[in-house]
């Protein structure tokens, strides 16, 4: 096609963010001519949001700082249906004031990543609780169910899959792609909102709304994806060993946040970069074909900049001067992840395998004991040479600390209480 002319979906396509959209050529010319409005749902089945929703509130942001609005959708409704997509079993079903709780430790996450308000490409937050709460379920079949073919249903990936491998889709979850379909009818007529927008598993129910929206109300609607993003090993993003990657403090410590960017794989660099950070393009393709050592300096530049935009300036600086002090200079530097064990049982000893354990270094014992007979496990710095090795009070240092490593990246320190 023609080269795009919307300074938005030209950034969409060069930072890696396209996946498929549903009339780009028309989706452009409507950017290039007027501010658009656009919008992405988030359930709220946790109390924060994670690193594999990234890509997505990014997306949000590269929207706003184009002139456009955005449209952040709380999912108070849908989350007691339960999306299907992606999963392999029903999820667990929420009561109201969990919901409630999700959504004020998800808010919070925006109000770092978006500028909200009443201007013209100020953002907004909206729960479809709103209008679903108040549906009435015999009156909106006939109004709005009737324009959804089972048979088309069907062959959606977040049903196929489930059926493929016999597992139960309950009639609840079934309803999920028409409410969200209702929800951009919604948003089109309350918001004046044109566009939709989500991960790749959400492209049935994206078009599901753009068709709804045009036979119910004669209005065209888009819809673009994202892709899956994966790491370069084929891991989902934000998965990891240690469990999911937050983005609320209270959750996961910046410090961590900057680690896990900080470990990126050397053939990731370049690519999150683009996608997760505000870096110039020029900047990044210089950045990513650093080699050895060097690179090594490039996945700083990315842990700053993603851990800027998710806890602030001051928070990547701490974090970053923690690991240069913890690598660099051996030392217990402040603001590694603590757990505090009461100083009589230090007298006793504490086993080395459980300290792992509970500073989160480790899964289980048993991954411990192994970390350990592999030569993995430090102390202060020093080799554990067996796994019933006892920590006490001998190995706690005069600002009342000791610090466990779990290979050369992960610390942690013990402080005796």
């Amino acid at each position: 096609m023609a080269q795009l002319r919307s300074d938005f979906l030209r950034a969409v396509t060069e930072r890696g963010y396209m996946h498929q959209c549903t009339d780009l050529e028309a989706l452009d010319a409507h950017a290039t001519e007027k501010r658009i409005v656009a919008y992405i749902g988030f359930d709220c089945t946790a109390p924060s949001l994670h690193v594999g929703s990234l890509v997505s509130i990014m997306l949000l942001r590269l929207l706003q700082k184009a002139g456009h609005k955005p449209i952040v959708l709380m999912g108070g409704g849908t989350t007691k249906v339960g999306d299907p997509s992606g999963k392999d079993e029903s999820r667990k079903l929420l009561d109201a004031a969990a919901i409630e709780a999700n959504k004020a430790g998800i808010r919070t996450v925006f109000e770092k990543f978006l500028t909200f308000g009443d201007g013209p490409t100020d953002a907004i937050m909206v729960d479809n609780a709103d209008w679903l709460d108040r549906l009435e379920y015999i009156a909106f079949l006939r109004d709005f169910g009737r324009h959804f073919s089972v048979n088309r249903m069907l062959t959606f990936d977040s049903v196929k899959l489930r059926l493929e491998r016999e597992q139960p889709l309950s009639f609840l979850e079934f309803n999920y792609m028409v409410l969200q379909a209702y929800d951009f009818l919604e948003l089109a007529r309350r918001e004046d909102c044109v566009l939709q927008m989500g991960g790749s598993d959400q492209w049935g129910n994206i078009v599901n709304g753009v068709e709804l929206a045009r036979r119910v109300d004669g209005t065209g609607l888009y819809g673009l994806t994202t892709p899956l993003i994966t790491t370069a090993s084929g891991e989902k993003m934000g998965k990891t060993a240690k469990g999911a990657i937050w983005l609320n403090a209270d959750m996961l410590s910046p410090y961590d946040y900057w680690q896990f960017w900080r470990n990126t794989a050397d053939e990731d660099v370049g690519r999150f970069m683009r996608l997760f950070t505000e870096l110039p393009l020029s900047d990044i393709a210089k950045l990513e074909k650093l080699q050895g050592a060097e690179l090594n300096e490039a996945k700083k530049v990315l842990a700053n900049a993603t851990t800027s935009l998710c806890h602030g300036e001051a928070a990547a600086e701490e974090a970053s001067e923690t690991a240069r002090r913890t690598f660099e200079q051996g030392g217990f530097a402040e603001g590694l992840p603590e757990i505090e064990i009461p100083t009589a049982a230090l007298k006793e000893g504490v086993a080395i395998f459980d300290l792992l354990k509970q500073a989160g270094l480790c899964a289980s014992n048993g991954e411990a004991r192994r970390l350990v007979r592999g030569g993995g496990a430090r102390l202060n710095d020093a080799p554990v040479e067996s796994e019933s090795h006892l920590v006490t009070l001998a190995d706690i240092n005069s600002d009342g600390v000791a610090k466990l490593s779990a290979g050369r990246k992960r610390h942690a320190l013990v402080r005796a209480v």
